[in-house]
């Protein structure tokens, strides 16, 4: 930390509550090859060309909050297993305290929050190893995290990351509200009454070894303030929203974790298995 401000290209983490708030904290993560973003995709691999079969199990863990270091560490033990074939491909959703997170192409200018500020309100701050820039994660957006052997289901990292957004636009359909791909950003979007689109979802991953971890980050009823200390995904200028804004009432999460659930398993030809 130089200066009061997280150095980007480090990967260190404020443990909240484990260790003074001053200090930061290296976490341990599996060693994998150097590699590249794009368009929120991190790729430690070669893409394999294969397609999607009708059905599989899967495994379904659906939480509710969730430290964002705990949840990080257990996607990693979960890759590892998938890896070695210990493990079902699994689905993840939760929320998250609030958080905010660095993807791979995260910069300095995208950084408004000081340290001081977020220690203020409560936010943690991770540098982490997804594609993709600065995000914010909190109470009242699901956040799921697949972790999947990427080979079974798509023909690679672009075509994963388009049936996560596929799987978000099914979900907003159930609830009328229209969502959009923008062709050059990734997420999912709605267009408001000004004809300008806002970003109701992001979407970071990261694929090592044919194996996917972190994944995509629905708002459903939440705060969207703390957005206002970064630039969310490195875009200057863009405005985010919320399924609840959008509606304009509270939205149940529990309700559209079921839908999450529905679509992903439809999209990506599973059948769930707690």
């Amino acid at each position: 930390m130089e200066n009061g401000r997280l150095l980007c290209g480090r990967k260190w983490s404020r443990m909240s509550g484990l260790h003074d708030s001053d200090q930061f904290v290296r976490l341990a993560e599996p060693s994998a090859p150097e590699a590249h973003d794009r368009a929120g995709v991190r790729v430690d691999s070669t893409e394999q060309d294969t397609c999607v079969s009708p059905e599989r199990i899967g495994r379904l863990l659906q939480w509710g909050s969730v430290d964002y270091g705990k949840a990080w560490t257990y996607q990693h033990r979960l890759v590892e297993a998938r890896r070695r074939g210990h493990a079902a491909d699994t689905l993840i959703l939760l929320e998250h305290e609030p958080v905010v997170t660095l993807g791979r192409t995260a910069r300095d200018s995208h950084w408004r929050g000081a340290i001081d500020e977020l220690r203020q309100r409560g936010i943690g701050v991770y540098q982490v190893e997804r594609g993709g820039s600065a995000t914010y994660h909190g109470p009242g957006q699901i956040v799921g995290y697949p972790i999947l052997q990427l080979k079974t289901y798509s023909p690679g990292p672009k075509r994963y990351v388009e049936m996560l957004e596929e799987v978000i636009i099914r979900v907003l359909a159930e609830w009328a509200i229209v969502g959009h791909r923008v062709k050059q950003w990734r997420g999912v979007w709605v267009e408001d009454e000004r004809h300008t689109f806002r970003k109701i979802a992001s979407v970071g991953v990261r694929i090592a070894s044919g194996v996917t971890m972190h994944g995509f980050a629905l708002n459903v009823s939440m705060d969207l303030a703390p957005f206002n200390l970064i630039i969310p995904c490195g875009l200057e200028g863009i405005r985010v929203t919320s399924m609840a804004e959008v509606l304009g009432h509270e939205v149940s999460i529990e309700e559209v974790k079921a839908q999450i659930a529905q679509h992903f398993g439809a999209v990506f030809g599973l059948r769930w298995i707690p």
